[in-house]
């Protein structure tokens, strides 16, 4: 769920470029029995065992215990695993997909899944009129995290959790990570929610059906159908609840939306549009910020902060975001999949389309560019603060002030023209 690299649809996202990393899924979890009752060997038969790798589960077990996991539990559930060298090909050969933000909108919003998520909303619904009363979240945005992440639970994860984080702990780049998760999958399995071998998900351990990690499962999960267990592999309504749960600890406000589609004024100030730069709706209106359609920004949204949101830069559509929004950003820091998740939702009920034209003549950077984009704006005199590729707002302020400094619109917006203007000098 919250982990950067993830099954599904995920996210390291940076105005307009989308990074997306797919795993093969096999099909959901069988139904899962409490309880553990003897010892569950999650043994792969091509992969012999690794002596050096048992000798850190032995060394491990003390660090579990200490955390509360009990000995029985540790034993019993840890007993005969091996490395799934899957997982450690998938941890350091991650393949870089990198979409235009109307690339990966366009898929998101596929006419399939939109049309599911309409028969989920009527098959489900007397339960997520109840979820929506408990906890005060649109029954749309749970609906479209739960499109968007396992496409209505049909893909769930088809490894071994237990397995997937061991490997990753005992192969050592993603250590404390995995270490702090495998804690928690082993209280989930304490707990008697589900067993060893049917905790199933990513090979980073994103689970059920909506893709949470263990430590988000421990502190969100719910049993919504009353069967005295969480269980976000088979249940809907526990996977849903448990979703809800986690807007509505996020901030999520009852009754408001995400935000909506704008129009910026002539010579509006592009420096003005970032996350970071909260007004008031009232305030924007007075900047003369308007509806797409040209109409005047909701009057009941007066009293609500929002920030002006360019994930194309300054060529392509303008949204104003309210505090939903970051509620959703909590799920998946990823500006693209919340205004995936808010367009979707609103898609259900035949809204959600996109006015403005998209920068369709705009390549996106590859990592290997973004990090010469990063050293050239350092040399240039306007420091990223490292090199690492990744696009945040260091970087995005970086941007800025060389736009301004060249006469360029100030959108913090990296593309090939910006690049090549850097390496020309």
């Amino acid at each position: 769920m919250k982990d950067l690299i993830r099954t599904g649809i995920l996210g390291v996202v940076s105005l307009g470029v989308v990074f997306l990393s797919f795993s093969a899924y096999g099909p959901p979890a069988a139904q899962a029995a409490t309880g553990i009752s003897a010892p569950i060997p999650l043994v792969s038969p091509r992969t012999p065992a690794d002596p050096a790798f048992t000798a850190w589960v032995k060394s491990f077990r003390k660090e579990a215990l200490a955390a509360g996991v009990k000995a029985p539990v540790y034993d019993r559930a840890m007993s005969g695993l091996n490395p799934d060298p899957d997982v450690i090909a998938a941890d350091r050969n991650q393949p870089e997909f990198s979409k235009p933000v109307w690339g990966y909108l366009e898929s998101a919003l596929s006419d399939k899944r939109v049309s599911n998520g309409q028969a989920m909303l009527r098959s489900h619904e007397k339960a997520l009129a109840r979820i929506e009363k408990a906890y005060g979240v649109d029954r749309r945005v749970v609906v479209a995290i739960w499109g968007l992440e396992s496409a209505y639970g049909e893909f769930t994860g088809s490894l071994h959790v237990l397995r997937s984080l061991a490997t990753l702990g005992y192969d050592g780049r993603r250590e404390a990570f995995a270490k702090s998760q495998l804690i928690a999958a082993l209280k989930i399995i304490q707990a008697g929610d589900i067993t060893p071998e049917r905790m199933m998900g990513s090979w980073a351990g994103a689970m059920g059906q909506t893709q949470f990690i263990p430590t988000t499962y421990l502190i969100h999960a719910v049993d919504f159908d009353g069967d005295g267990r969480r269980d976000i592999w088979n249940s809907a309504n526990d996977a849903l609840a448990s979703t809800a749960h986690l807007l509505s600890r996020s901030g999520w406000k009852t009754g408001k939306g995400w935000g909506y589609e704008v129009r910026l004024p002539s010579g509006f100030d592009y420096a003005q549009a970032d996350r970071s730069n909260r007004r008031s709706i009232a305030q924007w209106r007075a900047m003369g910020v308007r509806m797409a359609d040209g109409g005047a920004l909701p009057a009941r949204d007066d009293a609500q902060s929002a920030a002006i949101l360019l994930p194309s830069g300054h060529r392509g559509p303008a949204f104003l975001v309210l505090p939903n929004f970051k509620a959703i950003l909590a799920y998946n820091n990823s500006t693209s999949y919340a205004l995936a998740v808010g367009l979707l939702s609103q898609r259900f009920v035949g809204r959600g389309e996109i006015a403005s034209d998209w920068p369709r003549d705009e390549r996106p950077l590859k990592r290997s560019e973004r990090e010469a984009l990063q050293r050239a704006l350092t040399n240039a005199g306007y420091d990223t603060k490292g090199v690492d590729g990744i696009v945040g707002y260091n970087t995005r302020q970086a941007i800025r002030r060389y736009q301004k400094a060249h006469g360029l619109p100030a959108d913090g917006h990296p593309n090939e023209r910006l690049l090549r203007k850097l390496n020309s000098r």
